[in-house]
């Protein structure tokens, strides 16, 4: 029986192996297809051969290690055979890979903090995109394996191409640097993470911001009103719902027809979901106010939560000081972890803190305290103490540095194009394109990408000061956005023709106008003016426009010369409360061919009807008979009064009120002027494209290279270039003989005591400048004292306060001066002898002067 027993049992794992060896063999099958035939891998990445990179240039690290590397790789290979005997059916972690020179390199010391001098560069978006448009993704060759070789992130940045894992470690290398705590993750993603699949995500540049709901709480109230009866019609409620079941039986269908797009947009099943290996960037909370902990594809530049169910799991993580392994179970993806790195019980860390004193003295303590172990286990135990306190030895990768050329540029050969769910986005360098084009955003109606919805065009760099362009293809509009600076402080111009009298909407940054103009939107038949921070506290006008009589059309124009008649203006106007209700005019219209002006005031405090007043102009024969005013050319109303206004009155403001008109109508004329001269300028602007170069920009800005070697030029004409030569320190007193061409002894002795004289004179002069400051400063402290002394019980707290802050800043001026005073003290005895040395050696002098020193006494 227990034959028969064992050999059942033999039997059964041979089962297993088999079983166990197709699933193996299965895995390798779909390895090699997905190696063969990656998705969304553009077929211009694999013609990069690594093998051909040149090592000949590298530094001696890249090619060797040092001896604490060499002792970390041998704690390194300890750690892993530990982690293997503790943890067989993981797979082996991602410790030494080896380097673009074939040398093993620990993980940890390939990442190099680095902080580039670019603002853009101090965030951690800034950093993410950079690295996403700079390198070109290449993917793992096994996606169930991680990479045997690990480049640093100086030849990545130099052939700029790299894998996720080279991806990460350049980002993380950047975000330290930047001040974060960031770490490198190996783990397991989805198919669409792991190969830069964007299809069917949608454009960050489309997602709207989630909208938060805001709660109103309702305090119950004790005391309520009865409600009235419900007066409603049942007939009405009827007909409600009959409308409301059909528009949820449309939406029901809509949603059908939603469901059916998205079960043809979600993606097929993927028979190595949660094998493929991925690397990313994790930042914990803690430094640059990061609120919580967070993840950052590399492939994308683009920010995850810690619960994003695209990363099903993480093996390990590493920074340039340590690397911890997970020991938590990652059924659920990555969103039950907890990333405390310090918890040793969820996360396992290679090299032990170095700041615990504490536990390594009571390590230290139970070894002597255990004196009955064999020597050669002690002498083990030792060593595991020296490995796991060994501190991470610096990095072998030389420094990070990227050019502002390669800054400026970013993607490879200026340009990246990024495929996302129904849209399509451009990327180029500035000053790529002519007319500065920099991005585009297309967006499609299908999944195909043939059927273009809009476009949208962002600009830098361009003398019009035109930042973005959109165009809905649909209804031929289109939207040009504009930064502060245009000739007419253009903010905004949608239209659908540069036609003029078309429709139209120009908005306009009020601030650098001094008609406070902020919009204007004009059509064949009006203009309507809205204006902002006005003193006559108008803030819209209304134009109506008839049609023309006769065209006379001009060759070589668009335009006919006849202006529109107008028909009627419109003004309204805010409170002024300076003025009395019944007296501010809230709107003023002109009936131009009526003959009429109407004019409503602002409703006076507790009326519902304002006051009016209408005028009828009298007709040209009325005018040239008489200029008297009649009752019937006026209708006032006048709210809450029942007397009427004077006929006197009356007439000088039909007066003012025609010259207005007038007026009126020339500023009409002038904003479709002004209309006319914008668009010829923007014709003009677009025809001839111009783009803006910065001062200090020397590569590119030629106009200041020609300015600047034209003025270089007329310098060198009117001051004609001397030999350089070095100011004389005797010229001063060879003046004083008449530059004798030959100097005798005395001359010589005399120049030589001169100068002496006059250099411990001014040492002198500086010494007595200090302390004549020095003592003027104490005086005035004593003085200072003195009156707090005498006034001290009557002085506030204030007072006291403005009193030890003088005091404390005299102090300071005294302890400076005096420092000043001891400094000149012991260094003037210094440079008088070095003066003196430097004459005994002068070519000039040295014929005559005898070695002995020759010395004046210093006094102060």
């Amino acid at each position: 029986m227990e034959v028969l027993e064992e050999n059942e049992e033999e039997e059964r794992r041979e089962e297993e192996l088999t079983k166990a060896l197709e699933i193996s063999d299965e895995l390798h099958d779909i390895e090699t297809k997905l190696s063969v035939d990656q998705v969304c891998v553009p077929s211009d990445v694999f013609d990069f051969d690594w093998s051909s990179v040149d090592i000949s240039q590298l530094p001696s690290s890249y090619k060797t290690n040092s001896p604490r590397e060499k002792k970390l790789l041998r704690i390194a290979d300890h750690y892993l055979q530990q982690y293997t005997h503790l943890c067989p059916d993981r797979k082996p972690l991602f410790l030494y890979p080896v380097n673009e020179c074939g040398v093993k390199k620990f993980v940890s010391t390939t990442v190099r903090p680095t902080l580039l001098p670019y603002t853009e560069l101090y965030h951690w978006d800034g950093c993410a995109s950079f690295v996403c448009d700079y390198l070109t993704m290449e993917p793992l060759k096994s996606p169930l394996t991680p990479p045997s070789s690990l480049y640093s992130p100086t030849t990545i940045l130099k052939y700029q191409r790299g894998n996720c894992f080279d991806f990460s470690v350049l980002l993380c290398s950047m975000l330290i640097g930047a001040g974060y705590d960031a770490y490198c993750v190996n783990g397991y993603a989805t198919q669409d993470i792991c190969s830069l699949d964007e299809t069917l995500e949608v454009c960050p540049l489309l997602r709207k911001p989630q909208e938060v709901p805001k709660e109103i709480m309702k305090k119950p109230n004790k005391y309520r009103v009865k409600s009235s009866p419900d007066l409603q019609s049942k007939f009405e409620l009827q007909q409600e719902a009959k409308k409301k079941a059909e528009t949820e039986a449309t939406h029901k269908n809509k949603e059908r027809g939603e469901e059916k797009v998205t079960e043809m947009e979600k993606p097929t099943r993927d028979p190595l979901y949660g094998l493929r290996v991925h690397a990313w960037v994790l930042v914990l909370s803690g430094k640059r106010e990061v609120p919580e902990p967070f993840f950052i594809n590399p492939f994308t530049g683009n920010s995850h939560s810690t619960m994003d169910e695209h990363f099903l799991g993480i093996e390990s993580v590493w920074n340039h000081k340590n690397y911890w392994v997970n020991m938590q179970d990652c059924w659920n993806g990555c969103k039950d972890l907890i990333f405390d790195l310090g918890d040793t019980i969820r996360w396992e860390i290679m090299l032990s803190e170095t700041d615990k004193p504490l536990q390594m003295l009571l390590d230290a303590e139970e070894e002597n305290e255990l004196f009955d172990r064999n020597m050669d286990d002690i002498e083990d135990e030792e060593e595991e103490e020296k490995d796991t306190s060994f501190a991470m030895p610096p990095t072998w990768v030389a420094p990070i540095q990227i050019s502002p050329r390669e800054f400026e540029t970013r993607c490879s050969q200026g340009k990246k194009v990024v495929m996302y769910k129904k849209a399509k986005l451009e990327k180029w360098a500035p000053y790529l394109n002519k007319n500065g084009l920099v991005k585009r955003l297309t967006v499609y109606a299908d999944l195909r990408c043939t059927e273009v919805v809009e476009v949208k065009e962002w600009f830098k760099n361009r003398e019009d000061m035109l930042d973005m362009r959109e165009l809905n293809k649909k209804t031929q509009l289109t939207t040009e956005y504009f930064s502060p600076g245009h000739l007419f402080g253009l903010k905004v111009h949608i239209y659908k023709s540069m036609e003029p009298e078309t429709e139209r909407v120009m908005e306009f940054y009020n601030e650098s106008r001094v008609d406070g103009l902020q919009k204007r939107a004009e059509n064949a038949t009006e203009i309507k003016e809205y204006f902002v921070g006005r003193d006559d506290f108008k803030y819209f006008q209304h134009t109506e426009f008839s049609k023309r009589g006769k065209k006379i059309s001009v060759a070589g124009t668009r335009t006919d010369l006849t202006s529109r008649p107008i028909v009627q203006m419109k003004e309204c106007f805010h409170r002024n409360l300076e003025k009395p209700a019944d007296e501010d005019v809230a709107e003023r219209v002109f009936l131009i061919t009526e003959e009429m002006i109407q004019l409503t005031y602002h409703l006076k405090d507790k009326y519902i009807t304002a006051s009016k007043k209408e005028f009828f102009k009298p007709t040209e024969n009325y005018r040239k008979q008489s200029e008297i005013m009649t009752p019937e050319m006026c209708i006032t109303y006048q709210a809450g009064s029942s007397v009427k206004d004077k006929l006197l009155h009356l007439y000088k403001l039909l007066q003012e009120l025609t010259e207005e008109e007038k007026q009126l109508k020339q500023q009409v004329r002038q904003s479709e002027a002004e209309v006319l001269n914008i668009l010829k300028i923007r014709e003009n602007e677009e025809a001839d494209i111009k783009l803006t170069v910065s001062i200090y920009d020397t590569e590119r800005n030629e106009k200041r290279k020609q300015q600047y070697e034209a003025m270089k030029n007329a310098m060198e004409d009117e001051f004609p270039v001397h030999e350089k030569q070095d100011l004389d320190y005797l010229a001063p007193f060879l003046i004083q003989i008449g530059y004798p061409e030959k100097m005798t002894k005395g001359q010589a002795l005399r120049l030589r005591d001169d100068c002496l004289t006059d250099f411990k004179n001014r040492l002198i002069a500086k010494a007595n400048i200090i302390q004549a400051r020095f003592e003027k400063e104490v005086e005035e402290l004593k003085k200072k004292n003195q009156q707090f002394q005498e006034n001290q019980s009557q002085l506030s707290r204030e007072e006291e306060a403005a009193f030890l802050a003088d005091y404390s800043e005299t102090m300071f001026r005294i302890h400076i001066l005096a420092l000043r005073l001891n400094r000149e003290k012991q260094t003037a005895p210094q440079k008088y002898l070095a003066l003196e040395e430097k004459l005994r050696k002068d070519p000039r002098l040295a014929v005559y002067l005898t070695p002995g020193t020759h010395q004046l006494p210093l006094q102060t």
